[in-house]
């Protein structure tokens, strides 16, 4: 009874680490399940003097935001497909989009290569 119980316990031992390996190589693509998936030829924080003077030439008000905007962006639909690559910035971004894209609030930038 007791070597069942060891085989038991060494088979679970050395079992668990490999399914818990398993699933996280099973991970597939980038995570952006509140916002919408872009590509930014520039990712700055929306404090940049730079953003500021594009955002006041635009006829933005950024004010209170914080973080991070993206610069110059076009939504990115299927990501791995072909024909819609991004070879900027790929990046999340949860805020609003102005100008067509000219200027995108509340981007994390993402890895594409996962």
């Amino acid at each position: 009874m007791l070597a069942r119980a060891t085989s038991l316990f060494v088979f679970m031992l050395f079992s668990l680490p490999l399914l818990a390996a398993a699933s996280a190589i099973a991970r597939q693509g980038p995570q952006c399940n509140t916002g919408t998936l872009q590509c930014c030829n520039s990712v700055q924080q929306a404090s940049n003097p730079v953003v500021g003077i594009l955002a006041g030439i635009l006829g933005i008000v950024l004010g209170p935001i914080t973080g991070q905007v993206g610069l110059t962006c076009t939504p990115l639909t299927i990501v791995g497909g072909g024909g819609n690559s991004c070879t900027a910035q790929p990046v999340c971004c949860t805020g609003n989009s102005f100008v067509s894209g000219a200027i995108v609030v509340g981007c994390t930038p993402i890895n594409l290569n996962l």
